[in-house]
């Protein structure tokens, strides 16, 4: 398919199109991150634990926020996002927040290209995968960029989610990874309402492909855990259950929403 195998370009042009919308969305909550707030969920604070002192690697950071409020706590970090426009605004929240975070403008698999250091952590998180389609080739990188004994945080929205039409009311695409999905979107989940359109490619990613693919790349996984709600209301037709925590309404508790990994890579190289 032409499209998937142009992917890289109609992404960035993608994700280029939707920073203003999202620079300015309550979603993001601009004001506030600039003010103090940070951006990270307790479901990841409690993997990383207490990170000061320690390197960071963030792979696919958007604008930064989750970078910068690494960096709040202590870290070091840098940031890596493909699209353009979203490390130019990075940039300019981190000098805003007088941050030392560093940001990487590229495409995570070309990365060796631009950086050749490795990192104590490296944390992904939220909507990430799904824009990669090959899940062996993203664990290798994460290996090549841990240290000997590092740990790899990555919080994801669960592959069950990807399976139902906006709406959830019926199954519209397959579980496990059967190629390219190319679809055009109005909005952004972060402004529905915003008048931006942007053509789009993605993949769905099944947890033995994530999990087989970090094993394959040396990592051990250390936990694992799916969670029924989702720390961001991104989705249609949400219920708010507790502070922060959203369902979609007519389904309740009854599909996983999130789900969270811990792997660590081998202090010892054969």
């Amino acid at each position: 398919m032409e499209k998937a195998s142009n992917y890289q370009a109609i992404n960035k042009a993608s994700w280029n199109n939707r920073v203003n919308a999202h620079l300015n969305s309550d979603f993001y909550d601009l004001d506030g991150f600039l003010n103090g707030k940070s951006s990270l969920n307790q479901i990841e604070t409690d993997l990383l634990g207490d990170i000061k002192e320690k390197s960071i690697l963030h792979l696919q950071c958007h604008f930064g926020q989750d970078t910068i409020s690494l960096c709040r706590l202590g870290a070091q970090a840098t940031g890596v996002d493909l699209s353009d426009k979203a490390i130019e605004a990075a940039k300019r929240i981190a000098a805003d927040t007088n941050s030392k975070a560093t940001f990487i403008c590229c495409d995570i698999y070309d990365l060796p290209k631009y950086l050749n250091h490795q990192f104590d952590i490296v944390f992904t998180s939220y909507g990430t995968i799904g824009w990669l389609p090959d899940l062996n080739k993203w664990a290798t990188i994460i290996a090549r960029f841990l240290k000997p004994g590092g740990k790899l945080v990555f919080v994801e929205f669960h592959p069950v989610v990807w399976m139902f039409d906006d709406n959830f009311e019926k199954v519209a695409y397959n579980y496990f990874n059967s190629g390219a999905i190319v679809e055009t979107e109005q909005g952004t989940y972060a402004d529905k309402n915003a008048e931006i359109e942007q053509e789009y490619v993605m993949w769905n990613h099944s947890l033995s492909e994530v999990i087989s693919g970090l094993i394959l790349a040396g990592l051990e996984i250390k936990s694992f855990e799916e969670f029924d709600y989702s720390p961001y209301n991104c989705f249609n037709h949400t219920v708010e259950i507790a502070p922060g925590k959203f369902r979609i309404k007519h389904l309740e508790n009854k599909i996983p929403l999130v789900y969270s990994l811990v792997a660590t890579k081998k202090s010892t190289t054969k």
